[in-house]
């Protein structure tokens, strides 16, 4: 398969790209260091990165930002990271994206436990997560050609648990192998419109 993974370089993306990339051609998109440059709160940055991708079998994102701040700090503008980042990059990808995808392909977007167990500060990621949620489910009733499109929800991750721990207190962190199990399930196997939750209770 030719699989095209935006955000392969981070913490989870490497995780997932490795295991991909013994039975696949990966094209690996970021913001910087990698095989096509691309800023996914950038419509026209999106489409440069499909002009030259070309058609693919399936696309991944594990990319996107948001503001983290107390709610009483948010201002608008902050509300607008997240939107224009995680939540509308995702959008386009999958608005642009679907295009160039060959038949019986897959599209993979990424969300969080946050929006269905909020911590402190997350007002913003929680959000879009939520509304990511609410767009594959819609979105899947539309695609024809047999196009599937789902969401992966993941909990504080093993590779991440020092770094993030004290945001998420008594949360189990998840195995890594549960997380590229997550993203083998929505790439290979034939559900849509499903949020595919891996936390650790």
């Amino acid at each position: 398969m030719k699989i095209l993974v935006i955000g392969g370089n981070g913490t989870i993306g490497k995780a997932v790209t490795e295991n991909l990339k013994v039975e696949n051609e990966l094209i690996i998109a970021g913001r910087k260091n990698t095989d096509i440059i691309v800023d996914i709160s950038n419509s026209n940055s999106i489409i440069e990165m499909f002009q030259r991708v070309g058609k693919v079998d399936s696309i991944v994102c594990i990319a996107g930002e948001a503001k983290w701040d107390y709610f009483e700090n948010m201002s608008e503008e902050d509300y607008y990271i997240g939107i224009k980042s995680k939540l509308m990059g995702q959008v386009n990808l999958t608005r642009i994206g679907y295009k160039f995808l060959n038949d019986n392909g897959s599209i993979t977007l990424s969300t969080g436990i946050l929006a269905d167990e909020p911590v402190l500060m997350t007002t913003s990621a929680a959000m879009v997560n939520g509304a990511i949620h609410s767009f594959i489910k819609a979105t899947s009733l539309e695609l024809n050609r047999g196009l599937r499109i789902n969401a992966i929800s993941l909990g504080m991750v093993e590779d991440a648990y020092e770094k993030y721990k004290n945001f998420f207190p008594g949360h189990n962190p998840v195995p890594m192998n549960k997380v590229k199990n997550a993203y083998i399930k929505s790439i290979y196997g034939k559900i849509t419109g499903e949020v595919v939750k891996v936390y650790e209770h």
